[in-house]
């Protein structure tokens, strides 16, 4: 039968999810603290519980020298005494236990035990979250707020609690005590009061796991997300890819009606969400990025220093760079280029800019105003204008994957642009 310790280190192991034997171990420290006060004696002692009878047991240890060499009677015996006990198998660096009464403990080792018990507990059950959660990080979890504390909001995930500090609250977003929310954890630190859980709803890995739970081509793999960004309560932005050739990754992602991307954004209090299709040629992917905005030419200035120039009609100028920047800002995260976006009518006046301050010296640099292609329709003509095309020579340095961006340019139009530009050039 078990004994009434017995019974209360299974009670405590099971309450606190911890091992029986740290609350053994606190034990067994506690009645060595309790019998050092009560013995007040030199002599090293021991305890050890015994499993079968429920009881903590006490011993005085001594270690066995050679007679000569005993200088400490507390804590050693000599070998003759030893092997008088113990007979011929005693040796010299041995140690003997020996028996103590632990009745006299009694009241001093049970309060001892209490304060031992309560501190390695808490000690247990923080190294146990501090490890439970550390291994979690990136995992989205589903919390209950539970108060709140200096704009930082205090939640729990089942017995633990955590912590959505302001930084990581987005700013749609407002809750009362007692509401549900999903959370991602962003990592676990390590304080006086114990170890801190921190969870964000800012994170694009939120976003990112919120795709995983509902669009099932992204949970198996067939459609992966190659990046995220966001501004939280705003707008985001996801690129995603296709391994099957018959998954159209966008229209997996959106949904049939929209049903699935409509789910994340009630979830994210009305974040707009724009997904668009990674593309490993740089320009098709900032050109697919700056959606929703529609993109006119893109150059590569630096290719090193990943600098693009991007050509939008003006109409479109204020919706590819978004409301104070946001649209273009979030494209440069997802793409890792930096953008320059210009419109028709600012890349005209740039360029007259430009005319103007060169040295016309015989004949040498074309009146750019006046582009003329010989045998070339004024159609096509005016479209390379708008284009910020204004010579010849600028046509022939473009080429034609360049002319090809133009709307409306076919491989037989930009030839015969070639051909006429090298003409005129040449003349």
């Amino acid at each position: 039968m078990a004994t009434e310790l017995q019974q209360m280190i299974d009670v405590v192991a099971k309450d606190k999810g911890i091992d029986p034997s740290i609350v053994i171990g606190a034990i067994e420290d506690a009645y060595l603290a309790a019998a050092r006060k009560v013995f007040k004696t030199e002599e090293d002692m021991r305890t050890r519980f015994n499993t079968e009878t429920g009881l903590v047991e006490l011993y005085a240890v001594k270690q066995i020298a050679a007679d000569a060499d005993v200088t400490e009677p507390a804590k050693q015996i000599s070998l003759s005494e030893a092997q008088q006990l113990y007979g011929e198998e005693a040796e010299a660096g041995m140690e003997i236990e020996f028996p103590k009464e632990t009745d006299k403990l009694g009241r001093i080792a049970a309060q001892t035990a209490k304060q031992v018990i309560a501190q390695r507990v808490r000690e247990a059950e923080r190294e146990k979250i501090h490890g439970e959660f550390s291994e979690r990080v990136g995992e989205v979890v589903n919390c209950l707020v539970k108060r709140f504390e200096s704009g930082d909001i205090i939640v729990e995930i089942g017995r633990v609690e955590a912590q959505i500090p302001r930084r990581e609250q987005s700013r749609a977003e407002n809750y009362a005590i007692g509401d549900r929310v999903r959370a991602v954890i962003k990592g676990v630190s390590k304080n006086a009061k114990g170890p801190q859980v921190i969870l964000s709803r800012t994170d694009p890995a939120l976003l990112v796991k919120l795709f995983e739970q509902e669009v099932p081509e992204i949970y198996d793999g067939s459609v992966q997300i190659r990046g995220a960004v966001r501004e939280a309560g705003d707008r985001a932005k996801v690129a995603v890819t296709s391994r099957d050739r018959d998954i159209d990754p966008v229209g997996a992602c959106v949904g049939m009606r929209g049903t699935r991307v409509q789910a994340i954004i009630r979830e994210l209090r009305g974040e707009k969400i724009d997904i668009v299709e990674w593309s490993e040629d740089p320009v098709t992917y900032v050109t697919k990025a700056l959606s929703p905005a529609k993109v006119q030419r893109v150059t590569i200035v630096d290719e090193a220093e990943h600098v693009m120039e991007v050509m939008v009609e003006d109409r479109q100028l204020s919706l590819a760079i978004g409301k104070k920047g946001q649209n273009v800002r979030l494209a440069a995260k997802l793409t890792g280029w930096k953008i320059d976006i210009k419109s028709d009518e600012e890349k005209r006046k740039e360029v007259e800019a430009q005319l103007e301050g060169l040295d016309f010296v015989g004949g040498a640099v074309e009146e750019a105003a006046a582009l003329t292609l010989p045998d070339i329709h004024d159609e096509v003509v005016t479209a390379l204008k708008h284009a910020g095309y204004t010579s010849a020579s600028q046509i022939l340095e473009a080429g034609a994957d360049a002319l090809k961006a133009i709307e409306g340019f076919d491989q037989e139009t930009v030839d015969a642009v070639l051909a006429a530009a090298a003409a005129v050039q040449g003349a």
